[in-house]
C-alpha cells in the first residue's frame, strides 16, 4: 500500500486545482482558516487534537506513480494537471492552535497560507484528522474532568474502524486518559497500554478457579481479575483467596456499577485486600462517570462513547478561503455569505484574554495584527510549517501539559456536565 496521502481527499479538490489553472487563478497567494462556527450542541468548550496527526499527513501529501495511475485511469483531471501533481509540494506557512489547545466557536485553529492551488488540495486531509481527533480528544477532556483525578483508559479499539481506532487512543491520551488498550497506538506513538483478559478467558477455564490461577500464575498478583462472569460474590471471594490480599484490581463489566462497587469494596475490606482496586467499565460516557464520583471507583475503563465522541463524532470543522491576492497582488478579504453559513473574512489573529487572576475571560480574534499585548493576552497560533517545512511537531508529554494548563485557565463552570453555551465568548474585533 502507498505511503502516500495525497488520495486521502476529495475529487472535487483536483477538479478545482484544474479549472483554477486553466483560469491562471491558481498561484493568487490565498488564506485558508480551519474553524467552528459552533460547539457541538450543550458543549462548553473544545479540545484541540491530532495536530501532529495532520503534520505528518501533510509531509506525506505527495502524488506518487500509484497516486498519478488511479487520476489518469479514472479521467479524473487532465494530462496538464496530471504534470503538476507529479511535481507537488506544500510550499506555503501553516500557523494553528497547538495540540491540547481548548477551542471556541469561531477560532481560527489552523491558519494556511499559500497559493490557491497548494493550499485547497490539502483541505479534506486537514478536514478528517481534525474532525475526528478533536471530537475524541473533547468527549475525553469532559471524561477525564468527571473522573476527578481518577485514572482513565481508553478501549474502544473494536467499536470503531481499526485506524480511527490509533487515532482515537492517541487524542484520548492528549486529554489526559492514562492508558490505552490498543498497542498500535503504543508503536506509533508511545501511548502506555494496558489490558489483562476477558469474559472468554474465564469461559475457556473448566471452572472460574482454574482461570484465576491461570491468570495469576502468568501475570503476578497485581494483575486485575474479571469477577462478574458468573458470580461476583463468589468471585471476589475466589480472587482474594487466590492471589491472596495484595491483589491488584477487580474489574466490573456489568450491572449497577455504583451498587457493586460498594459491595466488592466492603468485601474486599473484610478479606484483608484493602489495597485492591476498583476497575469499572461497560458503555461509560461522562455522565455515567461523574454518576459514580461517589462509588469507590478507582479507575474507568472507557470504549465506544470515547471513539465517537459521546454522541458528537466530529465538531464540524469548515475550512475556508478568508483573503486572496487582488489586483496588484494586494491581499484582500473574501467570505461566504450564506444565510446559516456566513464566515468572516481577512487572516486572523487568536488571544486567549485572562482576568487579573489568570482566568480565562474571552477569545479574542480579529483581522490583521494582533493588538500590542497588555499583560493579559495569551496568543493562540504558532508556527507549524515554515516555507513548506515543519517546525512544529512536538511530544505528546507537551500537548497532555498543555491541555491540563488550559483547562485550569477555564472558569469553573467549563467542569459542569450540563448542557450549556460556550464556557467563554468570542468576540470579533478589528
Amino acid at each position: 500500500m502507498s505511503a502516500s496521502t495525497a488520495l486521502l481527499t476529495d475529487h472535487y479538490e483536483l477538479t478545482m486545482l484544474q479549472a483554477a489553472r486553466a483560469a491562471g487563478t491558481a498561484d493568487r497567494r490565498s488564506v485558508f482558516e480551519l474553524f467552528a462556527r459552533r460547539l457541538p450542541e450543550g458543549r462548553r468548550y473544545g479540545v484541540v487534537a491530532g495536530v501532529g496527526r495532520a503534520l505528518d499527513a501533510l509531509e506525506g501529501f505527495r502524488f506518487d506513480g500509484e497516486a498519478l495511475s488511479t487520476l489518469r485511469d479514472g479521467g479524473v483531471v487532465d494530462d496538464a494537471t496530471l504534470a503538476w501533481l507529479a511535481d507537488y509540494r506544500f510550499t506555503g506557512d501553516v500557523w494553528g492552535y497547538p495540540e491540547g489547545e481548548v477551542y471556541l466557536p469561531y477560532s481560527p485553529l489552523v491558519v494556511v497560507e499559500s497559493t490557491f492551488a497548494e493550499a485547497v488540495l490539502v483541505e479534506t486531509l486537514l478536514l478528517s484528522v481534525y474532525n475526528h481527533d478533536s471530537a475524541v480528544a473533547s468527549a475525553a477532556s469532559r471524561m477525564t474532568t468527571a473522573a476527578g483525578g481518577r485514572p482513565c483508559i481508553e478501549m474502544g479499539s473494536r467499536r470503531t474502524h481499526e485506524e480511527a481506532a490509533v487515532a482515537a487512543a492517541r487524542a484520548a491520551y492528549v486529554a489526559g486518559f492514562q492508558a490505552t488498550s490498543n498497542l498500535a497506538a503504543r508503536q506509533r506513538y508511545g501511548v502506555p497500554t494496558a489490558g489483562t483478559s476477558a469474559h472468554s478467558f474465564t469461559l475457556l477455564h473448566d471452572t472460574e478457579t482454574d482461570a484465576f490461577r491461570a491468570q495469576v500464575s502468568a501475570l503476578g498478583t497485581g494483575t486485575t481479575l474479571l469477577v462478574d462472569t458468573y458470580d461476583v460474590t463468589e468471585a471476589v471471594r475466589l480472587a482474594v483467596e487466590i492471589a491472596g490480599p495484595g491483589l491488584g484490581a477487580v474489574r466490573l463489566d456489568s450491572g449497577d456499577l455504583g451498587v457493586l462497587a460498594r459491595q466488592v469494596r466492603r468485601q474486599l475490606d473484610d478479606l484483608g485486600a484493602t489495597q485492591t482496586r476498583i476497575v469499572v467499565t461497560s458503555d461509560l460516557d461522562e455522565y455515567a462517570i461523574a454518576a459514580l464520583a461517589a462509588a469507590p471507583v478507582d479507575s474507568y475503563g472507557v470504549g465506544t462513547e470515547l471513539v465517537t465522541g459521546s454522541g458528537h463524532p466530529t465538531c464540524g470543522f469548515v475550512y475556508k478561503l478568508v483573503s486572496r491576492a487582488g489586483e496588484e497582488g494586494r491581499m484582500v478579504p473574501v467570505a461566504k455569505k450564506s444565510r446559516d453559513k456566513v464566515s468572516v473574512g481577512g487572516r486572523k489573529f487568536a488571544l486567549r484574554r485572562l482576568s487579573a487572576a489568570g482566568v480565562a475571560e474571552a477569545e479574542i480574534v480579529g483581522i490583521g495584527s494582533p493588538p500590542r499585548n497588555d499583560g493579559n493576552d495569551r496568543p493562540l497560533l504558532v508556527p507549524l510549517v515554515r516555507d513548506g517545512e515543519v517546525v512544529g511537531r512536538e511530544g505528546l508529554a507537551a500537548a497532555r501539559e498543555r491541555h491540563r494548563a488550559a483547562l485550569a485557565e477555564l472558569p469553573l463552570a467549563a467542569q459542569q456536565m450540563s448542557r450549556g453555551e460556550p464556557v467563554i465568548p468570542t468576540r470579533h474585533v478589528e
